[in-house]
């Protein structure tokens, strides 16, 4: 069986920009590694989830390794807390969260994510506030931050359980049943978190809302007063003073081992985000540690690709998800991006591939969503794929990108059947 190395850009897909001349980031990028790639093998384009969903990273990535999201996900919450050490019993409220900036009036949002520039130090230091100062009536809880702005909550009731069917208080955030959907536009004020519908004479649904407000209340009552945040002011930059909280859930998803859904075949990954490392440890595939990034995509993408090198003859199979493209997404910084692109080309595949020969390993580029700069926010639209490696027979495609994607022999995939497609084709 050859090797398999599956490899997500996040948020890479893209709609095409007036300022790049009508091309996406990825268009307009210089990636001669990837087209050498695409020129060597096939292209088509993903639905992640399926068509019309604008999926959030998580049931992507549970999308993109072969499971059905309907039928197993639980949340955002219960994975990411799970990645993070924090135990989620059933019937717990576990929650992915974000500082942000409110006015003073703890209702009207001026940042969602704190002008990015929140430091793990002042993160740490306002989660230990938050934890030793808030107490909630008839509940316990613990708050713990994650990177950059980012952090979880896990909710628990003195007396009772508590539903995950709850609404969130990010306002960029909707809820299609269990699944979390980005908006492409909303009001940037703060919700009450309530039960969903369905739900609304629920009382552990009730009181997990319940609950929530009252967290979300007190806490930013404490970053208010906080002198971490008194500090950011006076340095000019924006305070963390609110906590903004989403994709609820009550209890952890229980996957079938991957290694059981592709008849024993052992995958390794290695991710950046919580979200991907709970995914990764519930689904049985081991964890291959990376060290935190440098911020020197020079340093960052050449030490990726080396651990790929030194790890993919322990695997059958390694998953590889670079969260790179997806932040200037969200930021609507469109040069930002095509550099990103170009950098991982340059940098990431330039190491990768001087070390392999296309013939024993099964290669596949694909993303997990598109964030178009134009909407900030993830989208519906199909993300671009190639194939390489092996026995495939080139299918005439000269680059990488979303329009030569639309024309490949792949045609349209869903995400759900394309590491079963890799796998088949590396046992050829």
């Amino acid at each position: 069986m050859r090797k398999i190395l599956y490899i997500i850009l996040d948020g890479l897909g893209d709609l095409p920009i007036k300022e790049l001349g009508h091309k996406t980031p990825l268009e307009a990028a210089l990636t001669p590694r990837l087209d050498k790639l695409a020129q060597s093998g096939r292209t088509g384009i993903v639905y992640p989830v399926e068509k019309g969903i604008a999926p959030e990273s998580d049931i992507a990535v549970i999308s993109l390794l072969g499971y059905d999201a309907h039928k197993v996900y639980t949340g955002r919450g219960p994975l990411e807390s799970f990645a993070e050490g924090l135990e989620v019993h059933d019937g717990d409220l576990a929650l992915r969260v974000n500082f942000s900036t409110v006015e003073n009036d703890g209702v009207n949002i001026k940042d969602r994510r704190v002008g990015r520039n929140l430091t793990t130090d002042e993160a740490t230091n306002l989660a230990k506030e938050i934890n030793s100062k808030v107490t909630l009536s008839d509940g316990v809880f613990e708050f713990k931050n994650t990177i950059g702005h980012r952090g979880i909550l896990v909710i628990r009731a003195m007396r009772s359980r508590l539903s995950g069917w709850v609404t969130n208080t990010d306002p960029a955030y909707d809820r299609e049943g269990v699944f979390g959907i980005a908006k492409e536009k909303f009001e940037k004020k703060v919700m009450q978190s309530q039960p969903m519908p369905g739900y609304e004479n629920n009382k552990e649904a009730q009181e997990g809302a319940r609950l929530l407000n009252e967290f979300t209340q007190k806490s930013h009552k404490v970053l208010q007063e906080s002198l971490t945040n008194k500090k950011r002011i006076s340095e000019g930059k924006l305070p963390a003073n609110i906590i903004l909280s989403r994709d609820a859930g009550d209890h952890l998803p229980k996957f079938a081992k991957i290694s059981e859904v592709y008849k024993g075949v052992k995958f390794g990954s290695f991710v950046e985000m919580p979200v991907e490392k709970g995914i990764a440890m519930l689904t049985g595939m081991e964890v291959v540690d990376v060290p935190s990034q440098t911020g020197h995509p020079d340093v960052d993408y050449v030490v990726w690709a080396k651990i790929a090198l030194q790890n993919i003859n322990r695997f059958d199979g390694l998953y590889i998800h670079i969260k790179g493209p997806d932040e200037p997404g969200h930021d609507g910084d469109y040069e930002r991006k095509k550099e990103i692109i170009q950098e991982i080309d340059k940098h990431f595949f330039t190491s990768l591939l001087a070390k392999i020969n296309l013939e024993d390993v099964i290669i596949a580029v694909t993303a997990d969503h598109s964030t178009p700069c134009s909407l900030k926010a993830h989208s519906s639209d199909p993300v671009p794929l190639l194939i390489c490696g092996g026995d495939i027979k080139p299918d005439g495609s000269m680059s990488f990108s979303e329009k030569t994607a639309r024309l490949g022999s792949l045609g349209e995939i869903l995400g759900r059947d394309l590491l079963g497609k890799l796998v088949e084709l590396a046992r050829q």
